[in-house]
């Protein structure tokens, strides 16, 4: 009973992060990309590049254009995802899944192993005290 609960509260956990995490990136990739057209437009006079890859766009300004939009999107979604973890720690109490250091998943897996030992034990304990009164009756 108590490994399941306790699978059931990591894998709920793991899900809720893994949720938090793409709607944290997908919104920081879309507000980078927003700032980054408009500060194209302001520096070059000119849209950015829709196809980079299109031969008319000239070599350096796709280049360029990849380089600042790689960058940008990257650092941003980087960014949100901190956040998202700051909030998920606050929430939580501990780190997201995947972000914790390998001591703390160690020290999380014993804790659980230990609850599981200890619920073995008291339902074994349970089924030798049944056992000894039926054996008296």
């Amino acid at each position: 009973m108590g490994k399941r609960k306790a699978k059931k509260a990591a894998n709920k956990g793991a899900k809720t992060w893994g949720l938090l995490s793409v709607v944290a990136a997908l919104l920081g990739a879309n507000i980078a990309k927003k700032v980054l057209n408009s500060s194209w437009r302001a520096a070059t006079g000119k849209k950015p590049p829709t196809n980079p890859a299109d031969p008319d766009v000239h070599i350096g300004e796709a280049v360029a254009w990849a380089a600042a939009s790689g960058t940008f999107v990257g650092i941003a979604r980087m960014l949100a995802t901190r956040k998202a973890a700051d909030y998920y720690a606050k929430s939580t109490g501990k780190l997201p899944p995947g972000l914790r250091s390998d001591a703390e998943e160690a020290a999380e897996q014993q804790a659980i192993q230990a609850e599981d030992a200890r619920l073995e034990a008291e339902q074994a304990s349970r089924k030798s005290k049944k056992k000894a009164s039926k054996t008296k009756a």
